[in-house]
C-alpha cells in the first residue's frame, strides 16, 4: 500500500484528488496546513506528497526546501501559481513535478503513478538532522562537525533507525535488518550492546537518550525532535 500525503487547504479539492486517485494500492492522508503536514510526516512514512504552495500558515516552497534537507520523497506541486518563475523555483527547490490549476485529473493520476514507480526508497546523502551529518555512502559521520567513528554494525543500526525515524521498530526487525550475513543464530544481547554503543557515540547523555529511544516491550525508535 502506497501512502500519499495531500497538503491542500481546499478540502473539497483535496477530497476530489483522493477520489480521482482512488486505487487499491494507494491510501491517502490529508493536511490542510503546514503544521498538520509536519505532524503527519513525523508519524507516517509517505511514498509521495502532493503539495499546494499557498497555505494558511506558510508557503509550500519553504516546506519543500526544509523537506529536501533530509528526504527525497517525491513531491508534486499542485498550485494556481502558473508564472514561469514559480515553476522554475519549485523545480529548483526539488519538486519532482509541477502541475498548475485547473488541471486534468487523468494527467494527475498518470503523473502520480509515474513518480511512485520511479521513486527509490532512499534518503539523500548526506543526511543533515539535529546537528548530525551522516553520509552512509562515504561512511563519514559527524556530530556538531566533530567526526564520529562507527562500526559497520553501528552504521546499519543507525541507517535503519534514521530511515524510519518516528516509527517503532521491533527487536526482531532490527536484528533481521542488521545481521543479514546468513547467520543462523544471533545472541539476543547483540542488539542491546550495539544500541548502547551507538548511544554512547551520539547522545549527550546516553543514560537519558534524546534520539535513540527504547519503546518498552517493542524495540527502538529514532525520535522526531
Amino acid at each position: 500500500m502506497k501512502r500519499i500525503l495531500i497538503i491542500e487547504d481546499d478540502l473539497s479539492l483535496a477530497n476530489g484528488i483522493a477520489l480521482a486517485l482512488k486505487d487499491s494500492e494507494f491510501t491517502f492522508i490529508q493536511a490542510q496546513d503546514l503544521h498538520c503536514a509536519w505532524q503527519e510526516i513525523g508519524i507516517t512514512t509517505f511514498d509521495l506528497i502532493i503539495l499546494d504552495i499557498n497555505l494558511p500558515d506558510g508557503n509550500g516552497l519553504n516546506f519543500l526546501k526544509e523537506l529536501r534537507s533530509y528526504s527525497d520523497i517525491p513531491v508534486i506541486i499542485l498550485t494556481a501559481n502558473d508564472m514561469e518563475t514559480d515553476v522554475v523555483t519549485g523545480l529548483e527547490l526539488g519538486a519532482d513535478d509541477y502541475i498548475t490549476k485547473p488541471f486534468s485529473l487523468m494527467i494527475l493520476r498518470a503523473r502520480v503513478g509515474a513518480r511512485i514507480r520511479s521513486a527509490a526508497p532512499v534518503l539523500v546523502d548526506p543526511i543533515l538532522i539535529n546537528g548530525f551529518q551522516f553520509s552512509f555512502a562515504k561512511m563519514e559521520f559527524y556530530k556538531n562537525r566533530v567526526p564520529i567513528e562507527l562500526s559497520k554494525t553501528e552504521q546499519k543500526l543507525l541507517r535503519i533507525l534514521i530511515e524510519n525515524r518516528g516509527h517503532s521498530l521491533t527487536r526482531s526487525q532490527l536484528v533481521d535488518a542488521i545481521w543479514t550475513d546468513g547467520a543462523e543464530y544471533v545472541d539476543e544481547n547483540a542488539l542491546s550492546v550495539t544500541v548502547k554503543r551507538l548511544r554512547d557515540k551520539l547522545e549527550d547523555t546516553p543514560s537519558s537518550p534524546v534520539y535513540i529511544k527504547t519503546i518498552y516491550g517493542i524495540g527502538y525508535t529514532w525520535a522526531v525532535i
